[in-house]
């Protein structure tokens, strides 16, 4: 079994080293990856497509590809470039690569790859210096706005400045963006006409200032891309190779950006997962991960769907929240198996209001942490950052450290910049710090110095300001006693070294308290213990939900909340927002079918994708299917060996013709339907699509028939058999209505 995909920096009590060794060629690259993520590892000619659930190991896969490239010596480091989409993701990457001995790959973010050319090619395209990036467009937002004498609260600013942000990575120019929004069914925080109009004067002042915008940065690339040749190939000449980390958050700026990176090449690796996009209101959409095969027929397509992250408790309501999905990234599902061993339920739990709700979840977690489960491994999220208040006074109040995720970068927060000088000047002139005297080992050096800065070997009492100057530095001892483990005869001057280095890479150490985020902030991270909050509706899905799609991204939303717990998830809803009030509000209708004692929405059947791997042709021949070999058996039509589970239970190739009895099909269905109504849980659980292909083509006509079909244990057996064989037969079911 491949390893978890999760890897703490400081373990407790495993002796495993955060600093694994660097493999010694390309094969021991290869060591440890499924066969799916071995595929990925070895596939690094042509067009590649990574399906990737959560919790399968997608960055393991592209990080050991780029590395196994690296050292069979097909791919040069300075040729191959890797992008995604947040600082913290691309130091992850930068970090396993360099662990990996992949040194001098190049992973960003896109704006950070696309300001890196163009401050590079400024002089030669443009001439002259670079307009000044800023970093914080709300005052110019606010400065149009007085121009346009058009008042505008703090919370309306950020509304328009979220219009201006999707319109230029939407490619939209002032003058079309009443148009565009009613194309794209997006709701205008205010008249489209007069955020058209604020957006044109903001453009004017950026002019005025000589001042560009991040998205800037991205249409000047593209712009210089498009219009120099000589430069367009001069960067080609450079990245020959790209991988696109979270393909399905790419916008349609982004998407013209890497064909002008790619130009007529197709050495391209996207990974992404459809059941992921939360981030359209930014303007980004799965299309291009959906329409991947279309735009290059001859691409080899891997579907990871071993689940290394969560129990398979946790992963069957994963399955479950997509089950009653629509849609077309509906239609795209990957189904997750998960690969660990059993974990106790999700835990649903009501409360009257929300402050009550908060006071719950602060005492479950007091009694977690108290019985060993470390608070760094625990999360509250939520889906609006409003929502924060109310959990951080239960927390402080039943003395639980806590963390905002969103705040402020870990090595950009004073204590910790204050403690690295002094880091760095203890490193340096050590031998005159009194406080070193009696100090040999590194950990011990690194106390010393910080108990100057505040750091004290137990936790000063209650939250707040003070504690959390303590976890910041505790976090940095905690990384020193990491390092020492795994670097022996480490100097402090190292430590220094390795400091400076994460904090370029934006890579973390963790603080050791509660993590409280919203969902969308959450994406990306994992934690052993998960307490989903708020879960009712008008929260989850948001009120302003409207259309169909926005449900669809609200149910994405939280199954990405669902996906980012390992052992442990608590799901709970207040009936009142405080105490006193109606209690007017109802859990979530995503949860329908799927919490005890409630009711399974009618579900439709959508395609879901098993692991493997599609090998394309560029003849548009027919699709060759291979997967890792299972359990012996031959297509009853061709005699073809299979190995696909969902071809073993049809008996037969996906391609071979069908012999099944349609009307029999959809009187299983039905029945099928009416059991998962019945028993509150969604209808795959009753048997899936595959199985009930299988079973209305072989027709069974005893229990030694239909026990013979993959997908019919030994329990569905005995629970559902006499049905399914009345069915077979023609016979009305007992108890049935007689519509099916």
């Amino acid at each position: 079994m491949t390893p978890a995909t999760h890897s703490t920096l400081f373990p407790q009590g495993t002796g495993s080293s955060p600093y694994p060794a660097t493999p010694s060629g390309a094969d021991a690259v290869l060591e440890g990856l499924d066969p799916e993520q071995r595929e990925v590892a070895t596939a690094l000619h042509g067009p590649v497509c990574v399906l990737a659930g959560a919790g399968t190991g997608k960055t393991r896969a592209i990080t050991h590809r780029i590395a196994y490239g690296v050292h069979a010596g097909i791919l040069q480091p300075s040729t191959v470039l890797a992008v995604t989409f947040t600082n913290r993701a691309a130091g992850e990457m930068r970090g396993r690569l360099r662990q990996l001995g992949a040194h001098g790959v190049q992973a960003r973010t896109f704006h950070s790859a696309a300001l890196r050319q163009l401050q590079y090619f400024w002089p030669k395209a443009v001439g002259g210096s670079m307009p000044r990036l800023v970093d914080r467009k709300i005052q110019l937002v606010a400065d149009a706005s007085a121009a346009c004498r058009i008042r505008l609260d703090r919370g309306e600013l950020r509304d328009v400045t979220a219009e201006i942000e999707w319109s230029k990575v939407t490619q939209t120019v002032p003058a079309d963006y009443p148009l565009a929004i009613v194309k794209a069914g997006r709701e205008a925080p205010r008249d489209p006409a007069e955020i058209a109009q604020l957006y044109s004067a903001y453009e004017a002042l950026k002019r005025d200032r000589a001042v560009i915008d991040f998205e800037d940065v991205l249409l000047l690339t593209v712009a210089v891309l498009q219009d120099r040749h000589d430069i367009a190939e001069q960067v080609r000449s450079q990245y020959q190779h790209f991988v696109v980390d979270e393909y399905q958050d790419v916008s349609p700026l982004q998407q013209r950006l890497l064909e002008l990176w790619l130009g007529e090449r197709d050495n391209l690796c996207v990974v992404g997962d459809a059941s992921q996009t939360i981030y359209s209101f930014t303007g980004a959409t799965p299309d291009h991960l959906l329409d991947f095969r279309t735009r290059h027929p001859g691409a080899t397509v891997v579907k990871l769907v071993r689940d290394y992250r969560s129990t398979p408790q946790v992963v069957h309501l994963a399955n479950g929240l997509l089950a009653q999905a629509r849609g077309r990234a509906a239609d795209h599902r990957l189904e997750l198996i998960s690969q660990r061993d059993a974990g106790p339920e999700p835990v649903y739990s009501e409360y009257g209001d929300e402050p009550a709700e908060a006071e719950g979840a602060a005492r479950r977690i007091r009694d977690l942490i108290d019985a060993g489960v470390p608070a760094s491994e625990i999360a509250i999220l939520f889906r609006t950052n409003s929502q924060s208040e109310t959990f951080e006074q239960a927390l402080a109040d039943a003395g639980v450290p806590y963390q905002l995720r969103g705040a402020e970068r870990f090595f950009e927060r004073p204590e910790v910049r204050k403690a690295g000088m002094a880091l760095r000047g203890a490193a340096r002139f050590g031998g005159n710090d009194s406080l070193l005297d009696d100090v040999v080992d590194l950990p011990s050096q690194v106390r010393a110095v910080l108990s100057g800065e505040g750091w004290t070997s137990e936790p000063p009492a209650g939250s707040g300001a003070v504690r959390e100057r303590w976890e910041s530095l505790a976090a940095l001892v905690a990384l020193a006693h990491g390092f020492a483990a795994a670097r022996t005869g480490a100097t402090l001057s190292d430590f220094v070294a390795e400091l400076d280095e994460r904090a370029n890479a934006q890579h973390a150490p963790t603080v050791q308290g509660v993590t409280l985020a919203s969902l969308h902030s959450a994406k990306g991270l994992e934690w052993d213990v998960v307490f989903l909050v708020g879960v009712a509706e008008g929260m989850v899905p948001i009120t302003y939900a409207k259309t169909a799609e926005q449900i669809e991204e609200e149910r994405r939303l939280l199954y990405v909340g669902v996906t980012r717990a390992r052992e442990r998830l608590h799901v709970s809803w207040a009936l009142a927002r405080s105490p006193g009030g109606r209690p007017s509000r109802r859990p979530s209708r995503f949860l329908d079918g799927l919490r005890p004692g409630s009711t399974a929405a009618a579900v439709r059947s959508a395609a879901t994708a098993s692991g493997g791997i599609e090998r394309g042709r560029a003849s548009g021949g027919p699709t060759a299917l291979r997967r890792a070999q299972r359990t012996p058996a031959r297509c009853r039509v061709c005699g073809r060996t299979l190995t696909d589970a969902g071809e073993m239970k049809l008996m037969r190739c996906e391609d071979c013709p069908s012999d099944m009895d349609e009307g029999l099909y959809e009187r299983l269905r039905t029945w099928r339907q009416d059991q998962a109504v019945r028993s509150g849980q969604p209808a795959f659980c009753v048997f899936t699509d595959k199985t009930l292909i299988a079973i209305a083509e072989a027709a069974p006509e005893d229990d030694a028939e239909l026990a013979r079909i993959p997908g019919v244990g030994v329990r569905k057996l005995n629970r559902y058999g006499a049905d399914v064989l009345a069915i077979c037969a023609g016979r009305e079911v007992a108890g049935d209505d007689g519509d099916g």
